[in-house]
């Protein structure tokens, strides 16, 4: 009975009916003893069963016998806190957005303070996504793949699927508010988790690609038309723009993990610092999961992703960033003009039939009618055809392109994540990275209890080395294609890799005892004191990154500032790391504004020298009471842009401290930049020595939190936070992406000593409690000690428990 009360005052319904719905489901869900107590018989335990507890901030304890009871019961707290967000990813992942909502609109957007079911890698009306993942997945073959895979993966989707459906029928008519009654909220399959896992996959590869790929897609018993004349390439840069906003414009991370050289303790230290959106379906959510001998791992998982993906154990902690490294390429074919069908293609001269599949997609129509249409969709051997003629990617009479995507068919992703949990120290981490191979778009930063880091891009890249891009295989480099129409320019494959990728022995990686780092740049600068260039004597391939170039600045601002920490300290503790995460320096301030003050501080235009004023008495930080951060936020935005600005180039063998300095022809560009920011801000009334505070917030039910932070990639702060609205009379509004889950982890005599926050808290639900308790938090820079062992969790002042069986 207490349990269930709990519950309900948890999510504020406490109504008679909600109580008698409760005492209703106390039959199917107790309080009492385990099911693994003694004197209870082992035929008699129920198929699935679960602890569930929660502590402060909602974070959910899930204890079970098996990872298909682990599964259960993270599922059933999942739902209670995101629900309607998990049920609309349902949607999307199973073509089914037109039906409910209309052909020609776009995903859910965010409103009041909710989710949003956009995708932050493909912008595509629910029509078009429907078909997408119609197409492109294919169920069958990702049924295969997890049928070949561990049981224990299998038996995780199963139990999450029971999970979420034990929650629909118990909590039936008092969802949140956003779906209440609504008729696409229902319930999920093994293979409905299959298709969650697929789209979280194909993040970094077929979703960037999207909207080209239904595009190539055939209307039902349409022939191939007549091209006739070429379309300009006008777009030929496309494919790089799209991997610039992958890793630098929507997403980005920061790892850092400090080895025994470096801490006080001897022990590694980690920092894990993902920057990902607060309101797509992509956000983080914090649990703990625990089969008594075989599995215990805290921190969180992502986007309804049944595991813990960025965390640690008792004797490891581990993060991952997005990698720079590509997951794909193109291919040019030929095609056998003998075929008019135009669905022939040449491999090694022999006629090759491409392969096909259809699908149709019902859509509401205004009057509540249904509407169906069907498009077809083609393969090669290489991968699925896909249109952008102003990007030279076309389908012509005698020439067609394709896509070959290296995650289409990963369905090892909960297997290599319960590799990552299970490990003792950063070595068997590397050792299960190197079996399983199924991270699909990520580095991997890893400390361990005796003092290890260890950095690995051990993520699904297509085996196609430096030797194949220096010779006539590659056909336009810009475009990363390569000649289809012949095996030996196809991808190679390693006996100890899965199919057309490398082994990620032969990736970049490194085990080292001072520390190791990545912001999402390549590989190259993942420590300072020991660049990464590859074996000779072409290096890694080129599909792993570039090196020797310039890195961004919130790359550089982490490296220089730790290093200026262990030049003051020698060795470093948990605090000092967590210091690190929020210290808010703005290397671009740092690297221009001594050469640029004087400059501007000469100006006869009262308005730039009043605004030098304010940027020479500025702290050069975006914590709360810094002044002078939002006019060189305005000011930086524009002065990025400006060509040649550095006076000092970068120099390959220091590129935490290079480029820097301004120009000196440059000067009058930045000037002027400086006197439209100062004007921007006077005509919205913002005084140009404003405190951050006032000018950037996130307001939730109502109340308005000052955030700290500024841009990352553009200005060089290590803590990234990006707005939704530009500058406005009353400043930034409301998070759109940036530092989201924030963790540090070391290790005592007892285990883990973690503290972290999930600053947009657990639940898009504005009536849940933990809908914006933990933002605050962020704004003070309070760091919650997480509780791991089952005497910190019971110790826990929010502690209430419930066990789930049927």
């Amino acid at each position: 009975m207490r349990c269930v009360l709990r519950d309900l005052v948890r999510h504020n319904r406490l109504a008679l009916s909600a109580l008698a719905a409760g005492l209703a489901a106390l039959a199917i869900a107790g309080c009492g003893r385990s099911d693994d107590a003694p004197g209870l018989p082992k035929a008699a335990r129920p198929q699935l069963s679960a602890e569930l507890a929660r502590t402060s901030h909602g974070i959910a304890h899930i204890r079970a016998r098996d990872f298909r009871g682990i599964g259960y019961g993270l599922a059933y707290a999942y739902a209670q806190d995101n629900v309607c967000m998990f049920a609309d990813t349902i949607l999307t992942v199973r073509g089914e957005r037109s039906r409910f909502f209309g052909a020609d609109k776009p995903a859910t957007p965010a409103a009041n303070g909710e989710y949003g079911a956009n995708s932050d890698f493909m912008n595509l009306n629910n029509e078009d996504s429907d078909f997408f993942f119609k197409g492109y997945l294919d169920a069958e073959r990702l049924k295969a793949g997890y049928a070949a895979g561990s049981e224990e993966a299998r038996d995780l989707l199963t139990g999450y699927a029971a999970g979420y459906n034990r929650y629909l029928k118990e909590y039936a008519g008092r969802y949140p508010a956003a779906c209440n009654k609504a008729p696409w909220v229902r319930p999920i399959s093994y293979e409905d988790m299959m298709l969650v896992l697929a789209e979280k996959a194909l993040h970094a590869s077929g979703q960037v690609f999207a909207q080209e790929i239904v595009d190539a897609a055939r209307d039902g018993g349409v022939a191939l038309a007549d091209t006739g004349a070429q379309v300009p390439v006008s777009d030929s840069d496309f494919l790089q723009r799209r991997l610039e906003r992958l890793t630098r414009e929507q997403l980005g991370s920061n790892g850092l993990a400090l080895g025994k050289d470096t801490t006080a303790s001897g022990r590694g230290i980690l920092l894990g610092n993902p920057h990902y959106p607060w309101t797509s379906t992509d956000r983080f959510y914090q649990a703990h999961l625990t089969i008594p001998g075989r599995y215990d791992a805290m921190g969180a998982i992502l986007g309804g992703i049944p595991i813990i993906v960025i965390g640690f154990n008792k004797d490891v902690a581990w993060t991952h960033t997005v990698t720079r490294a590509v997951h794909f390429t193109t291919f040019r074919l030929a095609l056998d003009t003998r075929d008019p069908s135009g669905t022939t293609y040449l491999y090694d001269g022999v006629p090759a039939k491409m392969t096909s599949k259809t699908v149709s997609v019902d859509s509401l129509r205004p009057d509540g009618s249904m509407a169906r249409r069907s498009k077809t969709f083609y393969f090669t051997r290489q991968g699925v055809v896909l249109v952008k003629p102003d990007a030279g990617i076309s389908w012509s009479a005698t020439a067609v392109h394709v896509l070959g995507d290296a995650n289409r068919h990963n369905t090892r992703l909960i297997e290599q994540w319960i590799g990552l949990g299970s490990a003792r120290n950063v070595s068997e981490m590397k050792a299960s990275l190197d079996k399983i191979v199924g991270l699909p778009w990520v580095n991997t930063m890893a400390a361990d209890r005796d003092g290890n880091v260890l950095y690995a891009d051990a993520s699904l890249v297509p085996k196609v080395g430096a030797d194949k891009f220096a010779s006539d295989c590659l056909v336009l480099p810009q475009l990363l294609m390569f000649d289809g129409s012949r095996s030996a320019c196809a991808w190679g494959n390693d006996a100890r890799a899965p199919e057309g990728v490398h082994f990620p022995v032969d990736a970049p990686w490194m085990l080292r005892t001072d520390y190791v780092g990545n912001s999402n740049d390549s590989y190259w600068l993942s420590t300072p004191r020991a660049l990464l260039t590859g074996p000779a004597p072409f290096g890694y391939s080129p599909l792993y990154g570039a090196t020797g170039v310039a890195q961004m600045l919130r790359t550089r601002i982490g490296f220089r500032q730790l290093e200026d920490a262990l030049a003051s300290k020698s060795r470093l503790h948990m605090s000092d790391v967590q210091e690190l995460a929020f210290a808010n320096r703005v290397y671009a301030a740092e690297l221009m504004l001594p050469e640029f003050l004087p400059l501007c501080g000469a100006s006869v235009d009262i308005l730039v020298a009043q605004a030098c004023r304010v940027l020479g008495a500025w702290d050069r930080h975006a914590n709360l009471d810094s002044r002078g951060a939002v006019l060189f936020r305005e000011f930086w935005n524009r002065a990025s842009l400006i060509a040649d600005k550095w006076a000092v180039a970068l120099d390959a063998a220091d590129p935490v401290n290079t480029p820097r300095g301004l120009a000196p022809a440059a000067g009058p560009a930045m000037l002027a930049a400086l006197k439209d920011a100062a004007q921007q801000m006077q005509a919205l009334n913002v005084p140009l020595d404003g405190r951050l505070g006032d000018y950037q917030s996130d307001t939730r039910n109502g109340v308005r939190v000052p955030l700290h932070g500024a841009i990352g990639d553009i200005d060089g702060s290590y803590n990234s936070i990006h707005m939704e609205t530009p500058l406005q009379a009353d400043g930034y509004r409301q998070v759109a992406w940036g530092t989201s889950y924030v963790q540090t982890v070391t290790f005592d005599q007892a285990g883990p000593v973690a503290q972290a926050m999930l600053l947009y808290g657990q639940s898009v639900d504005p009536a849940s409690p933990y809908h914006a308790d933990q933002l605050s938090l962020y704004s003070q820079k309070t760091w919650p000690l997480l509780p791991f062992s089952q005497g910190r969790i019971r110790a826990d002042p929010r502690y209430f428990v419930t066990t789930l069986s049927e």
